[in-house]
């Protein structure tokens, strides 16, 4: 999450002026608002978030506070296969997150009969990634989406529509979610040999194998 500072500047003659801040990683933001404050030349102090909420001094500690022992700094991997003599698809989902001072790793796949494309079956894999991370309770934190799905990932930062009406659908969904839990995405676009282990899930997935794992990573 990021914090906009905006402060009330008063020098020592009495003269006034209005600051605002970039937008700062909360934890930046927390420091300069503690110093603003030693000033004691600052009034009307305002702290907010991408989402146009405010912020105490006290509840920006207490939300750092909160992320030593819930999910932060995740990364999430999603894959998608169909195949078109079964008209089944499988979803691949793997996602990276510290927790308490630990690393861990998510991995978890599902078939679906319900599908008509490739596509389609990109967009539910993301969409089972989101689930996910609402079962983690992860809201209101920044979080990398990583796919190799050029038409989910482009059409989900902007850079194509969305014409086809069952996409559009399934982009909606995706936004809605997302908005659901406060989760501000940041996607990438990566090629296939670098989303291999998501790629993995959806072809067992398609094999009737189906995985829900989660796992520590040891540091090396």
């Amino acid at each position: 999450m990021k914090i906009r500072i905006e402060w009330n500047y008063k020098t020592p003659k009495g003269l006034e002026t209005v600051f605002q801040s970039e937008e700062l990683p909360i934890a930046h933001a927390l420091l300069i608002a503690e110093d603003l404050e030693r000033t004691k030349r600052t009034k009307k102090v305002v702290y907010t978030d991408e989402h146009d909420s405010t912020w105490t001094i006290k509840e920006m500690k207490q939300y750092l506070k909160g992320l030593e022992t819930e999910p932060h700094n995740i990364t999430v991997y999603f894959d998608g296969g169909f195949d078109v003599e079964t008209s089944s698809s499988g979803l691949g989902c793997v996602i990276y997150y510290e927790q308490s001072g630990k690393s861990y790793r998510l991995r978890r796949n599902a078939p679906s009969s319900e599908l008509i494309s490739n596509n389609e079956a990109e967009y539910a894999a993301l969409y089972l990634c989101l689930q996910e991370l609402e079962l983690l309770n992860v809201h209101h934190l920044p979080v990398k989406i990583v796919g190799d799905s050029q038409v989910v990932i482009n059409q989900l930062n902007g850079e194509w529509p969305a014409l086809e009406s069952n996409l559009s659908s399934w982009a909606d969904r995706i936004d809605d979610k997302l908005n659901e839990l406060g989760v501000q995405p940041e996607y990438k676009l990566v090629p296939r040999k670098s989303n291999a282990e998501a790629d993995r899930l959806a072809t067992q997935a398609l094999n009737g194998v189906e995985i829900l794992a989660t796992s520590e990573l040891k540091a090396e």
